[in-house]
Protein backbone atom coordinates (compact mmCIF):
# COMPACT_ATOMS: atom_id res chain seq x y z
CA UNK A 1 0.00 0.00 0.00
CA UNK A 2 2.90 2.36 0.66
CA UNK A 3 3.73 2.58 -3.07
CA UNK A 4 0.18 3.67 -3.79
CA UNK A 5 0.10 6.19 -0.98
CA UNK A 6 3.30 7.93 -1.92
CA UNK A 7 3.01 8.04 -5.72
CA UNK A 8 2.97 11.40 -7.48
CA UNK A 9 -0.17 12.52 -9.27
CA UNK A 10 -0.82 14.96 -12.05
CA UNK A 11 -2.94 17.98 -11.25
CA UNK A 12 -6.67 17.55 -11.70
CA UNK A 13 -9.15 20.29 -12.51
CA UNK A 14 -11.70 20.63 -9.71
CA UNK A 15 -14.81 22.57 -8.74
CA UNK A 16 -15.93 23.07 -5.14
CA UNK A 17 -19.50 22.96 -3.84
CA UNK A 18 -20.89 24.32 -0.56
CA UNK A 19 -24.34 25.12 0.83
CA UNK A 20 -25.52 28.10 2.87
CA UNK A 21 -28.05 26.79 5.38
CA UNK A 22 -29.43 27.34 8.87
CA UNK A 23 -26.34 25.66 10.29
CA UNK A 24 -23.76 27.76 8.42
CA UNK A 25 -24.21 31.30 7.12
CA UNK A 26 -22.74 32.85 3.98
CA UNK A 27 -19.61 34.16 5.69
CA UNK A 28 -18.88 30.80 7.32
CA UNK A 29 -19.38 28.96 4.02
CA UNK A 30 -16.97 31.35 2.31
CA UNK A 31 -14.36 30.59 4.99
CA UNK A 32 -14.97 26.84 4.75
CA UNK A 33 -14.63 26.90 0.96
CA UNK A 34 -11.40 28.92 1.17
CA UNK A 35 -10.02 26.20 3.43
CA UNK A 36 -11.40 23.49 1.10
CA UNK A 37 -9.56 25.17 -1.78
CA UNK A 38 -6.35 25.02 0.27
CA UNK A 39 -7.02 21.33 0.97
CA UNK A 40 -7.59 20.70 -2.75
CA UNK A 41 -4.35 22.49 -3.59
CA UNK A 42 -2.51 20.42 -0.99
CA UNK A 43 -3.91 17.27 -2.64
CA UNK A 44 -2.71 18.43 -6.06
CA UNK A 45 -5.89 19.83 -7.62
CA UNK A 46 -6.41 23.07 -9.50
CA UNK A 47 -9.66 24.73 -8.39
CA UNK A 48 -11.45 26.21 -11.42
CA UNK A 49 -14.73 27.37 -9.88
CA UNK A 50 -16.74 27.45 -6.63
CA UNK A 51 -20.50 26.82 -6.50
CA UNK A 52 -22.72 27.74 -3.54
CA UNK A 53 -26.46 27.44 -2.95
CA UNK A 54 -28.79 28.72 -0.26
CA UNK A 55 -31.00 25.94 1.11
CA UNK A 56 -33.03 25.36 4.25
CA UNK A 57 -31.33 21.98 4.51
CA UNK A 58 -29.25 19.88 2.10
CA UNK A 59 -31.18 17.81 -0.45
CA UNK A 60 -31.43 14.23 0.85
CA UNK A 61 -30.82 12.77 -2.61
CA UNK A 62 -28.27 15.08 -4.25
CA UNK A 63 -27.17 17.45 -1.41
CA UNK A 64 -27.80 20.48 -3.69
CA UNK A 65 -31.00 21.15 -5.62
CA UNK A 66 -31.61 19.71 -9.08
CA UNK A 67 -31.22 23.13 -10.72
CA UNK A 68 -27.85 23.75 -9.09
CA UNK A 69 -26.73 20.22 -9.95
CA UNK A 70 -27.63 20.84 -13.59
CA UNK A 71 -25.61 24.08 -13.50
CA UNK A 72 -22.61 22.22 -12.07
CA UNK A 73 -22.98 19.49 -14.70
CA UNK A 74 -22.98 22.01 -17.54
CA UNK A 75 -19.80 23.64 -16.23
CA UNK A 76 -18.11 20.26 -15.66
CA UNK A 77 -18.83 19.07 -19.19
CA UNK A 78 -17.83 22.31 -20.91
CA UNK A 79 -14.58 22.77 -18.97
CA UNK A 80 -13.22 19.20 -18.78
CA UNK A 81 -13.45 19.08 -14.98
CA UNK A 82 -12.02 15.90 -13.43
CA UNK A 83 -13.37 16.08 -9.89
CA UNK A 84 -16.20 17.77 -7.96
CA UNK A 85 -15.52 18.28 -4.24
CA UNK A 86 -18.30 18.94 -1.71
CA UNK A 87 -17.43 20.78 1.51
CA UNK A 88 -19.62 18.53 3.67
CA UNK A 89 -19.69 14.77 4.06
CA UNK A 90 -22.06 13.10 1.58
CA UNK A 91 -24.13 10.07 2.47
CA UNK A 92 -23.52 6.94 0.36
CA UNK A 93 -26.77 7.51 -1.57
CA UNK A 94 -25.98 11.20 -2.19
CA UNK A 95 -22.54 10.22 -3.46
CA UNK A 96 -24.00 7.63 -5.85
CA UNK A 97 -26.72 9.96 -7.14
CA UNK A 98 -24.42 12.94 -7.74
CA UNK A 99 -21.80 10.77 -9.39
CA UNK A 100 -24.39 9.17 -11.65
CA UNK A 101 -25.60 12.60 -12.72
CA UNK A 102 -22.23 14.31 -13.20
CA UNK A 103 -20.33 11.32 -14.60
CA UNK A 104 -17.07 12.46 -12.99
CA UNK A 105 -15.29 11.67 -9.74
CA UNK A 106 -17.10 13.13 -6.72
CA UNK A 107 -15.45 13.61 -3.33
CA UNK A 108 -16.50 15.16 -0.04
CA UNK A 109 -14.31 16.96 2.49
CA UNK A 110 -13.77 13.74 4.46
CA UNK A 111 -12.50 11.82 1.43
CA UNK A 112 -10.25 14.73 0.46
CA UNK A 113 -8.67 14.92 3.92
CA UNK A 114 -8.19 11.15 3.95
CA UNK A 115 -6.44 11.44 0.59
CA UNK A 116 -4.07 14.10 1.90
CA UNK A 117 -3.32 11.99 4.96
CA UNK A 118 -2.58 9.02 2.69
CA UNK A 119 -0.19 11.16 0.67
CA UNK A 120 1.56 12.55 3.76
CA UNK A 121 1.86 9.33 5.78
CA UNK A 122 5.47 8.21 6.11
CA UNK A 123 5.84 5.89 9.10
CA UNK A 124 4.19 2.52 9.64
CA UNK A 125 2.11 4.05 12.43
CA UNK A 126 0.72 6.86 10.28
CA UNK A 127 0.10 4.58 7.29
CA UNK A 128 -1.80 2.10 9.46
CA UNK A 129 -3.93 4.86 10.99
CA UNK A 130 -4.76 6.31 7.58
CA UNK A 131 -5.56 2.92 6.08
CA UNK A 132 -7.90 2.13 8.97
CA UNK A 133 -9.74 5.44 8.54
CA UNK A 134 -10.00 4.87 4.78
CA UNK A 135 -11.54 1.43 5.18
CA UNK A 136 -13.98 2.71 7.79
CA UNK A 137 -15.02 5.48 5.39
CA UNK A 138 -15.22 3.04 2.46
CA UNK A 139 -17.24 0.28 4.12
CA UNK A 140 -20.74 1.88 3.89
CA UNK A 141 -19.96 3.14 0.37
CA UNK A 142 -18.97 -0.17 -1.25
CA UNK A 143 -22.10 -0.58 -3.37
CA UNK A 144 -21.73 2.68 -5.21
CA UNK A 145 -17.97 2.84 -5.46
CA UNK A 146 -16.93 -0.31 -7.28
CA UNK A 147 -18.01 0.65 -10.82
CA UNK A 148 -16.63 4.13 -10.22
CA UNK A 149 -13.27 2.77 -9.10
CA UNK A 150 -13.06 0.41 -12.06
CA UNK A 151 -13.72 3.34 -14.40
CA UNK A 152 -11.14 5.74 -12.98
CA UNK A 153 -7.78 4.67 -11.64
CA UNK A 154 -5.56 6.97 -9.58
CA UNK A 155 -5.92 10.63 -8.80
CA UNK A 156 -7.13 12.58 -5.80
CA UNK A 157 -9.32 10.59 -3.43
CA UNK A 158 -8.34 7.20 -4.81
CA UNK A 159 -5.05 6.48 -3.08
CA UNK A 160 -4.92 3.53 -0.77
CA UNK A 161 -7.47 0.76 -0.31
CA UNK A 162 -9.81 2.00 -3.06
CA UNK A 163 -7.37 1.05 -5.79
CA UNK A 164 -6.04 -2.19 -4.37
CA UNK A 165 -9.24 -3.78 -3.03
CA UNK A 166 -11.66 -3.41 -5.95
CA UNK A 167 -12.74 -7.10 -5.82
CA UNK A 168 -13.21 -7.25 -2.07
CA UNK A 169 -16.49 -7.51 -0.20
CA UNK A 170 -17.71 -6.23 3.15
CA UNK A 171 -16.53 -9.32 5.01
CA UNK A 172 -12.95 -8.90 3.79
CA UNK A 173 -13.04 -5.16 4.56
CA UNK A 174 -14.26 -5.86 8.10
CA UNK A 175 -11.52 -8.46 8.55
CA UNK A 176 -8.97 -5.92 7.34
CA UNK A 177 -10.29 -3.30 9.77
CA UNK A 178 -9.98 -5.80 12.63
CA UNK A 179 -6.39 -6.63 11.61
CA UNK A 180 -5.46 -2.93 11.37
CA UNK A 181 -6.89 -2.27 14.82
CA UNK A 182 -4.79 -5.10 16.24
CA UNK A 183 -1.72 -3.79 14.44
CA UNK A 184 -2.34 -0.33 15.90
CA UNK A 185 -2.62 -1.80 19.40
CA UNK A 186 0.82 -3.40 18.99
CA UNK A 187 2.35 -0.19 17.62
CA UNK A 188 0.71 1.83 20.42
CA UNK A 189 2.20 -0.50 23.05
CA UNK A 190 5.63 -0.10 21.44
CA UNK A 191 5.28 3.68 21.41
CA UNK A 192 4.11 3.69 25.04
CA UNK A 193 7.24 1.73 25.95
CA UNK A 194 9.35 4.27 24.05
CA UNK A 195 7.74 7.10 26.00
CA UNK A 196 8.50 5.31 29.29
CA UNK A 197 12.12 4.83 28.22
CA UNK A 198 12.61 8.55 27.72
CA UNK A 199 13.06 8.94 31.43
CA UNK A 200 11.34 11.54 33.55
CA UNK A 201 12.08 14.66 31.54
CA UNK A 202 9.44 17.39 31.48
CA UNK A 203 7.33 17.16 28.31
CA UNK A 204 6.23 20.18 26.29
CA UNK A 205 3.84 19.69 23.35
CA UNK A 206 3.17 22.00 20.41
CA UNK A 207 -0.51 21.98 19.47
CA UNK A 208 -2.57 24.10 17.13
CA UNK A 209 -4.52 24.36 13.92
CA UNK A 210 -2.88 22.96 10.80
CA UNK A 211 -0.32 25.20 9.04
CA UNK A 212 0.28 27.63 11.92
CA UNK A 213 4.05 27.07 12.08
CA UNK A 214 4.47 24.34 14.72
CA UNK A 215 7.14 22.47 12.77
CA UNK A 216 9.04 25.70 12.10
CA UNK A 217 9.05 26.42 15.84
CA UNK A 218 10.17 22.86 16.52
CA UNK A 219 13.11 23.32 14.14
CA UNK A 220 13.96 26.65 15.74
CA UNK A 221 14.02 25.35 19.31
CA UNK A 222 15.53 21.92 18.71
CA UNK A 223 17.90 22.92 15.89
CA UNK A 224 16.63 19.94 13.91
CA UNK A 225 15.17 19.55 10.42
CA UNK A 226 11.56 18.52 10.94
CA UNK A 227 9.64 18.74 7.64
CA UNK A 228 7.88 22.11 7.40
CA UNK A 229 5.88 23.37 4.42
CA UNK A 230 3.14 25.89 3.66
CA UNK A 231 0.62 23.11 3.14
CA UNK A 232 -2.12 21.65 5.31
CA UNK A 233 -1.09 18.57 7.31
CA UNK A 234 2.60 18.83 6.39
CA UNK A 235 3.24 16.85 9.59
CA UNK A 236 1.29 13.67 10.43
CA UNK A 237 3.63 11.80 12.75
CA UNK A 238 4.42 13.10 16.19
CA UNK A 239 8.05 14.22 16.34
CA UNK A 240 9.86 14.32 19.70
CA UNK A 241 13.18 16.07 20.27
CA UNK A 242 15.30 16.70 23.35
CA UNK A 243 15.81 20.44 23.85
CA UNK A 244 18.17 22.14 26.28
CA UNK A 245 17.73 25.76 27.38
CA UNK A 246 20.31 27.10 29.87
CA UNK A 247 21.37 23.58 30.90
CA UNK A 248 17.76 22.58 31.56
CA UNK A 249 16.72 19.61 29.33
CA UNK A 250 13.14 18.78 28.36
CA UNK A 251 11.26 16.96 25.61
CA UNK A 252 9.51 18.96 22.89
CA UNK A 253 6.97 17.25 20.62
CA UNK A 254 5.32 18.42 17.41
CA UNK A 255 1.84 16.99 16.71
CA UNK A 256 -0.56 16.71 13.80
CA UNK A 257 -2.49 19.92 13.18
CA UNK A 258 -6.21 20.16 13.89
CA UNK A 259 -8.83 21.35 11.40
CA UNK A 260 -12.56 22.11 11.37
CA UNK A 261 -14.87 19.31 10.25
CA UNK A 262 -12.13 16.75 10.91
CA UNK A 263 -13.59 13.33 9.99
CA UNK A 264 -14.65 11.31 13.02
CA UNK A 265 -12.90 8.16 11.72
CA UNK A 266 -9.68 10.11 11.45
CA UNK A 267 -9.98 11.44 15.01
CA UNK A 268 -10.52 7.90 16.27
CA UNK A 269 -7.63 6.49 14.23
CA UNK A 270 -5.21 9.24 15.26
CA UNK A 271 -6.07 9.43 18.96
CA UNK A 272 -3.00 7.36 19.78
CA UNK A 273 -0.84 9.92 17.96
CA UNK A 274 -2.18 12.51 20.38
CA UNK A 275 -0.99 10.51 23.40
CA UNK A 276 2.01 12.83 23.43
CA UNK A 277 -0.44 15.68 24.07
CA UNK A 278 -2.23 13.75 26.81
CA UNK A 279 1.04 12.99 28.59
CA UNK A 280 2.56 16.46 28.16
CA UNK A 281 3.20 18.63 31.19
CA UNK A 282 2.83 21.91 29.27
CA UNK A 283 1.00 22.76 26.03
CA UNK A 284 2.17 25.51 23.67
CA UNK A 285 -0.93 26.44 21.67
CA UNK A 286 0.48 27.91 18.45
CA UNK A 287 -1.77 30.35 16.57
CA UNK A 288 -1.36 32.00 13.16
CA UNK A 289 -2.09 35.61 14.15
CA UNK A 290 -2.06 36.63 10.46
CA UNK A 291 -5.01 34.35 9.62
CA UNK A 292 -8.29 36.31 9.40
CA UNK A 293 -10.16 33.66 11.42
CA UNK A 294 -7.54 32.79 14.00
CA UNK A 295 -10.01 33.07 16.89
CA UNK A 296 -12.24 30.41 15.29
CA UNK A 297 -9.18 28.21 14.89
CA UNK A 298 -8.38 28.66 18.58
CA UNK A 299 -11.90 27.46 19.46
CA UNK A 300 -11.57 24.39 17.22
CA UNK A 301 -8.25 23.42 18.82
CA UNK A 302 -9.69 23.92 22.31
CA UNK A 303 -12.66 21.68 21.45
CA UNK A 304 -10.32 18.96 20.18
CA UNK A 305 -8.25 19.22 23.37
CA UNK A 306 -11.44 18.69 25.36
CA UNK A 307 -12.15 15.55 23.32
CA UNK A 308 -8.80 14.06 24.33
CA UNK A 309 -9.09 15.22 27.96
CA UNK A 310 -6.22 17.71 27.70
CA UNK A 311 -8.02 21.04 28.05
CA UNK A 312 -7.04 21.56 31.69
CA UNK A 313 -3.28 21.28 31.19
CA UNK A 314 -1.10 24.39 31.67
CA UNK A 315 -1.37 26.08 28.28
CA UNK A 316 0.43 29.08 26.81
CA UNK A 317 -0.75 30.92 23.72
CA UNK A 318 1.98 31.42 21.14
CA UNK A 319 0.82 33.88 18.49
CA UNK A 320 3.09 33.19 15.52
CA UNK A 321 3.60 34.93 12.14
CA UNK A 322 3.45 38.50 13.44
CA UNK A 323 5.65 39.36 10.45
CA UNK A 324 2.67 38.57 8.16
CA UNK A 325 0.03 40.38 10.26
CA UNK A 326 -1.91 43.11 8.43
CA UNK A 327 -4.71 45.45 9.43
CA UNK A 328 -6.58 48.45 8.04
CA UNK A 329 -6.12 51.56 10.15
CA UNK A 330 -9.27 53.65 10.54
CA UNK A 331 -9.17 57.32 9.67
CA UNK A 332 -9.61 59.72 12.61
CA UNK A 333 -12.87 61.07 11.18
CA UNK A 334 -14.31 57.62 10.47
CA UNK A 335 -17.17 57.19 12.97
CA UNK A 336 -18.31 53.76 11.80
CA UNK A 337 -17.87 50.90 14.30
CA UNK A 338 -14.46 49.25 14.19
CA UNK A 339 -14.28 45.74 12.73
CA UNK A 340 -11.82 42.92 13.24
CA UNK A 341 -9.81 44.19 10.25
CA UNK A 342 -9.23 47.50 12.07
CA UNK A 343 -7.55 45.98 15.14
CA UNK A 344 -3.80 46.48 15.31
CA UNK A 345 -1.29 43.94 16.54
CA UNK A 346 -0.66 46.05 19.66
CA UNK A 347 -4.39 46.01 20.44
CA UNK A 348 -4.53 42.24 20.01
CA UNK A 349 -1.57 41.89 22.36
CA UNK A 350 -3.26 44.00 25.02
CA UNK A 351 -6.56 42.14 24.71
CA UNK A 352 -5.01 38.68 25.02
CA UNK A 353 -2.46 39.56 27.66
CA UNK A 354 -5.15 41.15 29.82
CA UNK A 355 -7.29 37.99 29.85
CA UNK A 356 -7.29 36.18 33.16
CA UNK A 357 -5.42 32.86 33.26
CA UNK A 358 -4.22 33.26 29.66
CA UNK A 359 -0.46 33.61 29.29
CA UNK A 360 0.56 34.63 25.78
CA UNK A 361 3.50 35.70 23.66
CA UNK A 362 3.69 37.12 20.12
CA UNK A 363 6.52 35.86 17.90
CA UNK A 364 7.69 35.31 14.35
CA UNK A 365 9.41 31.95 13.98
CA UNK A 366 10.50 32.91 10.47
CA UNK A 367 12.11 36.22 11.48
CA UNK A 368 13.05 34.96 14.97
CA UNK A 369 11.25 37.96 16.48
CA UNK A 370 10.87 37.65 20.28
CA UNK A 371 12.63 34.30 20.14
CA UNK A 372 14.66 34.91 23.31
CA UNK A 373 11.55 35.97 25.25
CA UNK A 374 9.79 32.85 23.98
CA UNK A 375 12.64 30.59 25.10
CA UNK A 376 12.70 32.32 28.49
CA UNK A 377 8.96 31.71 28.92
CA UNK A 378 9.42 28.01 28.20
CA UNK A 379 12.45 27.81 30.46
CA UNK A 380 10.68 29.37 33.43
CA UNK A 381 7.68 27.04 33.13
CA UNK A 382 9.78 23.91 32.70
CA UNK A 383 11.99 25.00 35.62
CA UNK A 384 8.97 25.49 37.92
CA UNK A 385 7.65 22.01 37.14
CA UNK A 386 11.12 20.51 37.43
CA UNK A 387 11.70 22.11 40.84
CA UNK A 388 8.48 20.59 42.19
CA UNK A 389 9.00 17.17 40.65
CA UNK A 390 12.76 16.86 41.28
CA UNK A 391 13.64 19.14 44.20
CA UNK A 392 16.84 17.19 44.88
CA UNK A 393 18.55 18.38 41.70
CA UNK A 394 17.24 21.93 41.53
CA UNK A 395 20.83 23.16 41.87
CA UNK A 396 21.29 22.34 38.16
CA UNK A 397 19.58 25.57 37.27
Amino acid sequence: MGDIINKDITSEKAVLVGVISQKQNEKQVEEFLDELAFLADTAGAIVEKVFTQKVDSPNSKTFVGTGKLAEIKEYVESNDINVVIFDDELTPSQLRNVERELQVKVLDRTNLILDIFAKRARTSHAKTQVELAQYQYLLPRLTGLWTHLERQKGGIGLRGPGETEIETDRRIIRDRIALLKEKLKIIDRQMATQRMNRGKLIRVALVGYTNVGKSTIMNLLSKSEVFAENKLFATLDTTVRKVVIDNLPFLLCDTVGFIRKLPHNLIESFKSTLDEVREADVLLHVVDISHPNFEDQIDIVNETLKEIDSSLKPTYMVFNKIDAFEYVKKEDDDLTPATRENISLEEWQKSWMSKENVKSIFISATDRTNLEEFKEMIYQNVKDIHAIRFPYNSFLY
